[in-house]
């Protein structure tokens, strides 16, 4: 297929996505990175300080390292497109990749389109987004300067944006509905040591108040059943992601979350589609591992490419019709 398309077609430009970019690239196959968003590098890009990523011995802003790999990807060829995928089509043995804007039939397709953040589902949530209600610190941190605001969560993300939000905000409240952090040792120490965070436990958020901005908070602690009242210019909500897969359509199996389900090679359960990063069932999603996934991904779908292109030349050679 590759004369009249693609051999493979990369959806989502993560790490995942622009790590399988790199390799495909310089496995010299025929592909395309398509991404939805104008701004490459995925949930990392917004991440302002990445402290475990290896080989920098200092913190890097997200952005900075996601421009990186994206220049490094396109060094070696990759193109990359900013179209959102609305579906793709099995057609025989190959694949059509449908944008806004086109086509791409493909003989591969390594999905690695990411998560994004789940939201709290409390009332007056939806109706303050924008208004105070907000899922990224980095973009939205600045506007809080000397106010107090709340951070929703107890994982990395909670715990990691509520340190950064130390450099605007006067004060800063984690909402955590358990007793202690999931987040790592190192970011729990952090926020417990840091004058201007202070943690409510075993609470939830049960409704967010304000006229056209948020103004309170009401707030129910889990084990004594005490409700109480939290002033706030803002609220950051970081209660886990959900992953973008809808557009798959059925495709492909899922687990009960939506995640992609995958063997250890990544293949997943339609043979010549593999899944690379945060859209994938896995345990642990860190820009790491997402890059370890797309490297992998990129090897095994140049594995399957090359083993297409070995079978049509045998078919070629004996004279059969290639279909």
């Amino acid at each position: 297929m590759a004369e009249g398309g693609y051999e493979l077609v990369i959806i989502g430009g993560g790490p995942a996505g622009l790590t399988a970019g790199i390799y495909a690239s310089r496995s010299r196959l025929k592909c395309v990175l398509l991404e939805a968003n104008p701004l490459v590098g995925g949930q990392a890009a917004l991440t302002d300080i990445v402290e475990n990523y290896p080989g920098f011995d200092e913190p890097i802003n997200g952005f900075e390292l996601t421009e990186k790999m994206r220049k490094q990807a396109e060094r070696f060829g990759l193109e990359v497109r900013n179209e959102p995928v609305n579906r793709v089509d099995k057609v025989g043995e190959d694949f059509i990749v449908y944008t806004g804007k086109g086509e791409y039939p493909t003989e591969s397709i390594i999905v690695a389109t990411g998560s994004e953040p789940r939201h709290l589902g409390a009332p007056g949530e939806k109706e303050l987004r924008g208004g105070g209600v907000t899922y990224c610190a980095t973009c939205d941190g600045p506007l809080y300067k000397e106010m107090e605001v709340a951070v929703v969560g107890g994982g990395d993300s909670a715990v990691g944006e509520a340190l950064y939000l130390t450099r605007f905000a006067g004060k800063v409240y984690i909402i955590h509905r358990r007793d202690r952090f999931r987040a790592d040792g190192i970011l729990s120490e952090q926020a417990i040591a840091d004058d201007k965070i202070e943690i409510i436990w075993d609470t939830v958020v049960t409704s967010i108040h304000g006229e056209g901005e948020v103004e309170h908070l009401h707030l129910k602690n889990v084990k004594t059943m005490e409700e109480s009242t939290l002033d706030v210019a803002g609220v950051f909500i970081y209660v886990g992601v959900k992953p973008n897969t809808e557009f798959l359509g059925g495709l492909l199996k899922l687990d009960d979350r939506g995640f992609i389900l995958t063997d250890d090679r990544l293949e997943a359960s339609v043979r010549g589609v593999f899944a690379a990063g945060d859209c994938r069932s896995k345990v642990l999603k860190q820009i790491a591992t997402a890059v370890g996934e797309g490297a992998t991904a990129a090897f095994v779908a140049n594995e399957y490419i090359q083993e297409r292109r070995h079978k049509r030349a045998e078919t070629e050679s004996l004279g059969y019709d290639q279909k």
